[in-house]
């Protein structure tokens, strides 16, 4: 069983503590909230009035959102083996340029073609400012220490919608969509710039050496069987669990609710999240990598499968949101930490990436996978229903991620 607060394959290097830079991680945390509240959580909330402005499809814009995410996805690998070499300070500032920069191009867009140009470079600056790059530097700068970081900076991540989503719509009451990107634009300039410029400016320790369980290098660990078993077990718990939160609110209007009381149950899922995090310390110390993921995936499946049987009261709905919260949160840092878990911090932004790039691209194709599929599968119950075999099975794909010892 691996502590992971007690040991990683890179402390022995010593070099954490030494070069870590003191305003790094609340920079991260401003950060974070602010990239994924700009970049991701302002699109739902402007994205009706972009299509009733535009006379643009809800399709059509939601698929240039979608090819953002896919985006991301692929360029995460180049990103993290920079990451890896050079350190996060050139590529999340750089990140952050160009998200600003998608942001204004989105919102002068003439026609779909150039929207759909400004959500691929929008993907870019996810790739280099979203979670991924922040786990990297944090795995590198705070190891052994590392999950405390991490969970620190997930946790102001969860803010990102709570903050954004009413300061989005705020501003959309007042302007329109394409005025509102633009000063979101401005603030995203305004916080992430010189916060990734000047606060990830301490020296990149150098990799750690890499421990028994990388035998081979990253090429042998990125095509063995444990690391595509434990891929899977992601890319199904992510389309799953995407799919579960976009379909939740109408799953609950199909149950009788209201729509306020839907959106409620759905924002109660997020503080569900943040909560999740706080707890995930304590299951690290008490479980290992494998029973960790297998817990988690099936917790994921069990509370999927609640949704699809339990009609109410809606009380027990709400809870069973916040319930589900938790798990995602978990999720979270469980992925975060996957790599570390079982092949040290050497490489680890381009294994990271590499792990998490075909779960990014299915959290982007679940949303409109779901809401496809409920019809022929009979309505949204049956349908949660299916996302919670597909969380059961990924559940059971990660009894076998365990690495061979050498």
């Amino acid at each position: 069983m691996t502590d992971l607060h007690a040991r990683s394959d890179g402390a022995a290097t010593g070099t954490g503590d030494r070069s870590r830079p003191r305003a790094a991680l609340p920079a991260l945390c401003a950060t974070q909230i602010t990239s994924w509240g700009i970049v991701y959580y302002a699109f739902p909330v402007l994205n009706p009035e972009i299509t009733s402005r535009t006379g643009w499809s809800a399709g059509a814009t939601t698929a240039a959102f979608s090819l953002a995410l896919v985006v991301s996805a692929l360029a995460g690998i180049r990103v993290g083996r920079i990451l890896d070499q050079r350190g996060p300070r050139l590529v999340m500032t750089a990140g952050s340029v160009l998200g600003a920069l998608a942001l204004v191009i989105v919102a002068a867009a003439p026609n779909l073609a150039v929207f759909f140009a400004g959500w691929a470079l929008a993907g870019l600056a996810m790739a280099s400012t979203f979670y991924q790059p922040a786990f990297a530097a944090l795995t590198r700068w705070w190891a052994p220490d590392h999950v405390r970081a991490l969970t620190i900076v997930t946790l102001a991540g969860g803010l990102a919608s709570t903050v954004f989503a009413p300061l989005t719509a705020l501003l959309a009451d007042h302007f329109t969509w394409r005025t509102t990107y633009l000063l979101l634009a401005a603030v995203s300039a305004a916080v992430t710039i010189p916060a990734h410029a000047l606060a990830l400016r301490g020296p990149w320790p150098k990799a750690p050496c890499a421990s028994t369980r990388m035998a081979g290098g990253t090429t042998t660990v990125a095509r063995s069987r444990t690391f595509w078993l434990l891929a899977a077990a992601f890319t199904l718990s992510a389309f799953a669990m995407h799919a579960v939160v976009v379909a939740l609110v109408p799953l609950l209007l199909e149950r009788g609710c209201t729509t306020a009381e839907a959106a409620w149950a759905l924002g109660l899922g997020g503080a569900g999240q943040t909560l999740g995090r706080t707890l995930y310390a304590t299951l690290a110390r008490r479980t290992g990598p494998t029973a960790r993921t297998v817990i988690l995936l099936a917790l994921g499946g069990v509370t999927t499968a609640a949704f699809s049987v339990v009609p109410g009261p809606y009380a027990l709905l709400a809870a069973l949101s916040i319930t589900a919260g938790m798990v995602r949160g978990n999720l979270t840092l469980l992925q975060a930490t996957a790599v570390t878990d079982r092949w040290g911090t050497s490489h680890y932004g381009r294994l990271s990436a590499i792990l998490t790039a075909p779960a990014t691209t299915a959290a982007a194709l679940a949303p409109s996978a779901g809401a496809v599929l409920a019809a022929p599968f009979g309505g949204y119950p049956h349908l949660f229903a299916s996302l919670a075999l597909v969380s059961g099975f990924a559940a059971l794909i990660a009894t076998a991620t365990t690495p061979p010892r050498r």
